[in-house]
C-alpha cells in the first residue's frame, strides 16, 4: 500500500468520528440556539396593505384597515417524544404599521427537533391584573385599557360603507378575560415531522406563518358591519375571538 492510500485510510475514520461528534454536540440536553418567526399579513390571500387597499367580508361587504396589530405570547415547543419546552417570558406586539415587529426573535431554546408549536392569542390571566407593565405590555403602545383592567388582545379599526357608526368607522378591540367574555385564545399547529423546526447551534431557522386579518369577521359566524362594527370587551368580543381563534394563524413554511 502506498504511503498517501494509508494515510488516507488512516485519517477518514478521523474524519467521520469528529462530524459525528460535531452532530451530537449540536443537540446535547444543555446545548441553545435561536429561531426567528415572521408573520406576513394577508386578507383572504392578497397582501394587507393599509389605509388603501378595498377588500371583501364574508358578506360581500367592503372594508379598509388602517390599524391591525396583535399579541403573541407563551410561546411553547414540542418535540416529538412529548418533552415540551415554554419560552420565558414571551410577550411579543406584532404591528403591521412596524415591520420590525413582524419578525421576532427567540433565544435560548433547547436545541433539538420541534414538531408542535402553540401560542396565546392575547396575554394571559395573570398579566391582565399586574398593573401596566414594560417592553410589549407597556401600555405606550396603544393596547392597554386605561379605564379598565387589561389589555387589547387584537386590535383592528378601519372603515366600511356598511358601518352605521360615525364616519363608517370599524373598531374592534378585543380583550377581556373574565367568564362569560373571555376572549383568551390559543393557537397550535403541527410540524411536518419530515422537516421539523431543527434548532441546533450552527443554525437559525425561520418559521413564516400567514395572518389573515379578515378571520376576524368569519369562522364561527360571519359579520356583517351593518351589526356590528364596534366592540370594546363583552359579547361581541367573545364572537369575534371565537372567530379568529379558527383561522388567524397558518403555518405556511420552514426554513431551516
Amino acid at each position: 500500500m502506498k504511503l498517501s492510500q494509508y494515510f488516507l485510510a488512516f485519517l477518514c475514520p478521523i474524519i467521520l468520528f469528529t462530524s459525528c461528534k460535531k452532530s451530537d454536540d449540536e443537540i446535547t440536553a444543555d446545548a441553545k440556539s435561536s429561531f426567528t418567526i415572521e408573520f406576513e399579513h394577508q386578507v383572504n390571500g392578497v397582501p394587507l396593505v393599509l389605509n388603501n387597499a378595498t377588500y371583501k367580508n364574508a358578506k360581500g361587504e367592503d372594508f379598509k384597515i388602517s390599524i391591525f396589530k396583535y399579541y403573541v405570547s407563551n410561546i411553547k415547543l414540542t418535540k416529538a417524544d412529548g418533552t415540551t419546552y415554554l419560552l420565558p417570558e414571551s410577550y411579543f406586539l406584532i404591528d403591521e404599521s412596524k415591520n420590525t415587529s413582524k419578525i421576532i426573535t427567540l433565544n435560548n431554546v433547547p436545541t433539538g427537533d420541534y414538531t408542535k408549536i402553540e401560542y396565546t392569542i392575547g396575554v394571559d390571566y395573570a398579566r391582565n391584573f399586574a398593573g401596566a407593565q414594560t417592553g410589549a405590555l407597556d401600555p405606550v403602545n396603544g393596547m392597554f385599557w386605561t379605564w379598565n383592567s387589561g389589555y387589547i388582545f387584537v386590535k383592528l379599526e378601519g372603515t366600511s360603507p356598511q358601518s352605521t357608526a360615525a364616519n363608517n368607522a370599524l373598531t374592534f378591540h378585543i380583550g377581556g378575560v373574565v367568564d362569560p367574555n373571555n376572549t383568551i385564545r390559543n393557537f397550535s399547529t403541527e410540524i411536518n415531522a419530515a422537516n421539523p423546526l431543527r434548532i441546533r447551534t450552527d443554525g437559525k431557522p425561520n418559521m413564516h406563518f400567514i395572518v389573515n386579518a379578515a378571520a376576524l369577521f368569519t369562522g364561527k359566524t360571519d359579520i356583517s358591519f351593518s351589526t356590528l362594527n364596534f366592540t370594546m370587551g363583552g359579547a361581541n368580543s367573545v364572537i369575534v375571538a371565537d372567530n379568529y381563534a379558527k383561522g388567524l394563524f397558518r403555518l405556511d413554511h420552514i426554513h431551516n
